[in-house]
């Protein structure tokens, strides 16, 4: 029995790079349990195939609409000639179609992870009457579309938090399995504080991500321009990268901000430098689970967060993170001018957040073992059901 992911991720092919590295773990996990192979088939910079012991990487060079036409055919040839008894997408969108087109006509399962929020409205929409406008992409309301003929199909589906896992059973009810919830592996060693680059700043705001549509640094920006003649040495910290970033310097710099929002890009230390400022801040329009968060949390700083991901589910408002509504940088002002004047607060929401953190981390089961087991599971189902 081996197993077939469909992926999007070129890093597979970088040795040593984190997604390589959690492929690999995947990989062990199923071998030493299984004694099965786990291949992976992505777009990539040219077509190769690399083994790497019980990790076979399949690469094809295509563009997104070459390897939604070709990726299918490939993938079945895949199953037919490596025995492969499940195939798992990592999404429900063009990589679910792409599953689903290629196990019809075979014995594979069908497997899809959801690690996103896509149900949620904002996952289309851009923007509410008191925030900025974001433009979302058009390709959301295809992909919405898209996935749920794919859920429809699968034989198993893994979300990454409950907040996932119940707008699926809202929305399909019993035309899709139960979701299972395997939450996002967490590194739970916390390194070093870094100092931040020098700065004027002494209440420091920091947010860590990619500078897409739906993470919204828009809002974090109109929070400064907000607060920024009540508290004078008020800054942010922006680290990521993405197709935004110009856009959102330019906003910086009509609010008269430059001096305000510092633009870091990506960094490999960002966990480290968190530690070091005053308040983490995430606006992110949705999340399937929030990394960052319990990244925050582990660091020891205080959370203003929109109600996404994990937060009602592991962090409560109020008590370890302070939490608003999408698109609203008027509460989120709020939230963080209380923690600028209340010394305490910030200590006693720093406190708390790492405590459920750990305490999340504790009763949750993320490991490759965890993920391997709710994929193998599929054909031990359907081995009972025969039986």
């Amino acid at each position: 029995m081996n197993i077939l992911f469909i992926s999007n991720d070129p890093n597979i092919f970088k040795e040593g790079s984190a997604v390589r590295l959690r492929m690999r773990a995947y990989a062990d996990a199923f071998a030493a349990s299984h004694g099965g192979t786990l291949h992976i088939l992505s777009r990539a910079a040219r077509t190769e195939v690399i083994t790497d012991g019980t990790l076979v990487l399949h690469g094809v060079r295509a563009g997104k609409l070459g390897a939604l036409l070709r990726f299918p055919g490939i993938a079945h040839a895949i199953i037919h000639s490596e025995s492969i008894a499940i195939v798992s997408a990592q999404d429900p969108f063009e990589h679910g179609w792409i599953a689903m087109k290629a196990v019809q006509g075979t014995d594979a399962k069908l497997h899809i992870q959801v690690h996103t929020d896509f149900l949620s409205p904002w996952f289309t929409r851009g923007h509410i009457y008191r925030s900025p406008r974001v433009r979302m992409p058009l390709l959301n309301r295809i992909r919405r579309r898209m996935a749920g003929p794919v859920l429809r199909h699968a034989d198993g589906i893994r979300a990454v938090s409950h907040r996932v896992a119940d707008s699926i059973v809202k929305r399909y009810g019993r035309n899709v399995p139960v979701p299972s919830v395997i939450p996002i592996a967490v590194d739970v060693n916390v390194p070093t504080p870094a100092p931040l680059p020098p700065h004027p700043f002494t209440f420091a705001l920091i947010a860590v991500g990619r500078l897409e549509p739906e993470k919204r640094v828009e809002d974090i920006i109109a929070v400064v321009a907000r607060l920024k003649d009540a508290y004078p040495t008020l800054g942010a910290f922006i680290i990521g990268e993405g197709r935004e970033r110009a856009k959102l310097e330019r906003m910086a710099r009509r609010k008269d901000l430059e001096d305000r929002i510092v633009f870091l890009g990506a960094r490999a230390d960002a966990r480290a430098l968190m530690a070091s400022a005053q308040c983490f801040v995430q606006a992110s329009a949705y999340e399937g689970y929030g990394l960052t968060l319990i990244e925050a949390a582990l660091a020891r700083v205080p959370i203003v967060t929109s109600d996404v991901g994990i937060v009602g589910e592991v962090f409560t408002g109020y008590h370890e993170v302070l939490s608003a509504p999408v698109a609203d940088p008027t509460n989120f002002a709020a939230h963080i001018a209380w923690l600028i004047e209340d010394h305490e607060a910030r200590r006693e929401l720093a406190m708390q957040a790492e405590k459920r953190a750990r305490e999340h981390l504790a009763e949750t089961d993320s490991s490759p073992e965890a993920v391997i087991g709710d994929l193998v599971r599929l054909v031990s189902n359907a081995s009972e059901m025969v039986n």
